[in-house]
């Protein structure tokens, strides 16, 4: 059925925060005498969020920082210098992700709000949010929740906000996580396959109600479902 609200992840679904990211992490290896690492490299981790990012600058391995609350203060240090410099540049690199910006005034039309749900913090949300001019009808970050993505709890607090059943609401992301916590929230989910999905991974793998190659194909989601 037509859904009352569509929510979307942030940082490869809705928006294209990965150019910012290059920058970043490149000039953070080049002061370490660290060769660069390929746009496409640190793109696929974005959405894996700063510890992903801080192992790939840093040349952690694969298990480190994964427990934040137990990593050593190094890793933490290197987490926070890493953060602090996307501070500086949020924002000056991104924006949407070519098509959103004629989709998302076609779902008002239709009577549809829209919301962004992340696992991205407050903080680095709404300097973001604002740099852009993105306005919506519900933001919902790990600051709001006791439990983040994959857990449903984030998706149900929007849902509630709109004042709408989970039922009522749609849910695109580009990581499976994304997809895990719109189904335990009983919404429709779409897989956004144009995000950041990791090399050896696809968005077939996550087991999504429909699969969107680009964000048009959002509307024409939205017509098979009537």
């Amino acid at each position: 059925m037509k859904p009352e609200a569509i929510l979307f992840d942030l940082d490869g679904t809705l928006v294209d925060t990965a150019p910012d990211f290059f920058a970043v992490v490149n000039g953070l290896r080049k002061e370490q005498g660290k060769a660069e690492l390929a746009d496409e490299t640190i793109r696929q981790q974005v959405s894996n969020g700063g510890a992903a990012l801080t192992r790939l600058t840093f040349d952690y391995p694969d298990q480190a920082g994964r427990d934040l609350a137990n990593a050593p203060q190094v890793f933490i240090d290197h987490r926070q210098q890493i953060l602090d410099r996307y501070l500086d540049n949020i924002g000056n690199l991104s924006g949407y992700f070519p098509g959103f910006d004629a989709v998302l005034p076609e779902l008002q039309k239709h009577g549809i709000r829209w919301g962004i749900v992340t696992n991205k913090p407050r903080l680095y949300t709404e300097v973001l949010l604002n740099k852009l001019h993105i306005h919506c009808d519900v933001v919902v970050c790990p600051d709001d929740v006791a439990k983040s993505k994959p857990d449903p709890e984030p998706l149900l607090k929007a849902a509630d906000l709109l004042g709408l059943n989970a039922q009522q609401c749609w849910y695109v992301g580009d990581h499976i996580r994304d997809i895990q916590a719109g189904q335990a929230a009983q919404m429709f989910t779409l897989a956004a396959s144009f995000g950041y999905i990791e090399a050896g991974d696809s968005a077939e793998n996550w087991q999504a109600d429909a699969i969107i190659d680009t964000p048009e194909a959002l509307l024409q989601q939205l017509t098979a479902n009537k």
